[in-house]
């Protein structure tokens, strides 16, 4: 859901802003309503040969483990755009084999879309360029690893039910062919 236009901002944080608005009800009588804003976000399946590539993250409060490059949607940038600068910034990574997979709103009280990306043909081209609260080692997976992972860590929301929902439907091997175009 999309802010209403007469929405007002009553409070502004680091990635959170809240708007507050009058809402008429089916009875006639009106009610408060509120509604979280943030920034749009990328997630990016990075693919290097026949092997995923990702990134083994630490961040401050937030348990070590194995995730997507990806982040925020900077005002004034395209996600397509958002998605290689996370890439390059996070791993060193560039692609010129890009492939927008799904896009969605996963809450209807928080205006925040997530686009999840292919990027074919990582290649490294620099070294990473990470924010203060970021460690971020990179590593290769097979796409069994990638399957046996995202279905059983749910940080991913989307992209795990999405696997789940494959692997009970047997079609598994679709989703490889679109990685990796085989």
């Amino acid at each position: 859901m999309k802010l209403p236009k007469q929405a007002k901002k009553i409070f502004t944080g680091e990635i959170f802003d809240v708007y507050q608005w009058p809402q008429k009800m089916y009875d006639g009588s009106t009610s408060t309503f509120e509604m979280i804003d943030r920034d749009d976000t990328v997630q990016i399946i990075a693919i290097k040969g026949n092997k995923i590539l990702m990134g083994i993250e630490s961040q401050p409060n937030i348990k070590r483990g194995l995730t997507l490059f990806g982040g925020r949607v900077n005002k004034n940038e395209t996600p397509l755009y958002a998605a290689k600068r996370e890439l390059k910034e996070e791993s060193g990574l560039a692609s010129t084999n890009w492939e927008l997979i799904h896009r969605y709103q996963p809450l209807t009280k928080i205006d925040w879309e997530m686009f999840y990306y292919i990027a074919r043909d990582c290649k490294i081209v620099s070294q990473q360029s990470l924010d203060s609260g970021e460690k971020i080692e990179i590593t290769e997976i097979t796409f069994d690893e990638f399957v046996d992972y995202f279905t059983s860590e749910f940080r991913q929301h989307w992209l795990s039910y999405y696997l789940i929902k494959l692997k009970a439907e047997q079609k598994l091997g679709e989703f490889r062919k679109i990685l990796f175009g085989k």
